[in-house]
């Protein structure tokens, strides 16, 4: 193909991406729709500039205004999650949490974190397994206990292994918590005390949660006893994709360093713009938002279990959180019942569940998925549209009815919900796609 008709055919599937998601249902539990407004800062200007180091300390010129703002995003971020501290500059959760290696430990130590199957993520993974602590970082992992009954680190287990590793000269210089399959709040209050007497540095990652906890309704982590708290953006905190550090003031010099040279040159301060407006509709909104992605997941995991699915972590209610997780084993593998999902417009993903690896299974085709309801909540829905999603998943995984039959009333079912809601303007539609060439003349 020539330039030009590759050229126009990139611009066609970008307009044909927005339109499969203005008539799918989003599922994805590490996804959101941002606002017309965070839209708005992602195409501005501020794009296309560099403002390397610290506002009023940067390397260039022309960031009069970016540094206003982005000092506006950090005050935001201090007041959101009542913090001592805030960088909002790191460009993904992942390099947020490659900071927090940097500041505090060194290639070689040991790091204890949640394993992969267990809900851990991959930046918290080993080098054999690429994951970025071990592969980038050099650290050594390893695995937090977990109850499967609680979905859960285990408590007690945990005061064990880590008298083990102390006295084996291995004690973690960082416990990490949070993760990626993260259906109820981690025991950093019962264990952040005990990890400080081995002087183990204790960082939350909530990424998942970090709009939960905004709106007061998981856990407080800094309040629990973390020294710090990493994070996306974009997920449950609805902006635009990247990750933010809040933490004690006695650890802000370090953290800042470990950003800027450390891990970033430029940070995409188009991003930064966007992360202070979800920040300012986050302090006006986050409350009820918060609540209301709680009661739709609870509803979601109890619609589909009424109807014979197994979703983990009933003992406790399936979940306190925006996702849920369901062992769809008994009609097949999570990867080809993602695909058969995703064929009727219902977007999620496989996952791999505590035992899978043990069993043989892998991440192509473990025995879980995973849901979550962070986007459809922005979009509106609420308890009646959660028990309507959980009939149509019902009728592809276990009736096996005729696609195209549910893809059509999928497609209607998402004509009621074009807004994004919890936001101070709305006039765009949430999926609307921003043309800003006329290509028609």
């Amino acid at each position: 193909m020539e330039a030009k008709e590759l050229y126009d055919n990139i611009l066609k599937l970008m307009k044909e991406h927005h339109n499969w998601f203005n008539n799918s249902i989003p599922l994805i539990a590490s996804e959101n729709i941002p606002s017309p407004a965070v839209r708005e800062a992602v195409v501005s200007d501020f794009g296309n500039r560099y403002a390397e180091g610290w506002p009023g300390e940067r390397v260039y010129a022309g960031c009069t205004y970016i540094d206003q703002v982005e000092n506006i995003c950090n005050e935001l971020a201090k007041k959101v999650f009542r913090s001592e501290f805030a960088d909002c500059r790191a460009t993904s959760g992942v390099v947020a949490n490659l900071a927090i290696y940097s500041a505090f430990s060194n290639p070689g130590d040991y790091m204890i974190a949640s394993s992969i199957p267990s809900g851990g993520h991959i930046s918290h993974g080993k080098k054999e397994h690429s994951g970025t602590a071990g592969l980038v970082h050099g650290l050594t992992i390893e695995h937090f206990p977990f109850s499967k009954e609680e979905m859960t680190i285990d408590t007690d287990m945990t005061k064990k292994k880590i008298e083990t590793m102390a006295n084996e000269g291995k004690s973690p210089k960082i416990a990490m918590f949070g993760g990626s399959l993260f259906l109820f709040p981690h025991p950093v209050k019962e264990l952040s005390d005990f990890l400080h007497s081995y002087n183990i540095y204790v960082n939350y990652d909530g990424a998942h949660v970090a709009g939960l906890i905004a709106g007061n309704q998981f856990q407080d982590p800094l309040r629990e006893g973390a020294d710090s708290m990493t994070m996306s953006s974009h997920k449950t905190l609805w902006g635009p994709q990247g990750g933010i550090i809040v933490s004690l003031e006695k650890y802000g010099e370090s953290i800042k360093k470990a950003i800027f040279p450390g891990n970033t040159s430029s940070h995409h301060l188009h991003h930064v713009a966007g992360k202070a407006i979800a920040l300012s509709e986050i302090i006006e909104f986050g409350e009820e938002y918060a609540k209301q992605v709680i009661k739709n997941a609870k509803m979601l995991a109890y619609s589909l279990a009424n109807y014979g699915f197994n979703v983990l972590g009933e003992k406790r209610g399936y979940t306190e959180s925006h996702q849920l997780a369901v062992n769809i084993s008994k009609y097949g593998d999570g990867g080809n019942i993602e695909k058969d999902l995703e064929k009727c417009n219902i977007i999620l993903n496989r996952q791999l569940l505590p035992g899978d690896i043990k069993e043989g299974r892998n991440y192509l085709h473990p025995s879980g998925i995973r849901i979550g309801v962070p986007e459809v909540t922005r979009l509106g829905m609420k308890e009646n549209e959660m028990h309507e999603i959980a009939t149509f998943i019902k009728k592809i995984v276990i009736d096996k009815q005729d696609g195209s039959k549910i893809l059509h009333d999928v497609i209607e079912f998402r004509k009621r919900f074009q807004k994004v809601q919890y936001a101070f303007d709305n006039e765009t539609s949430a999926y609307e796609y921003i043309q800003l060439v006329n290509r028609d003349k």
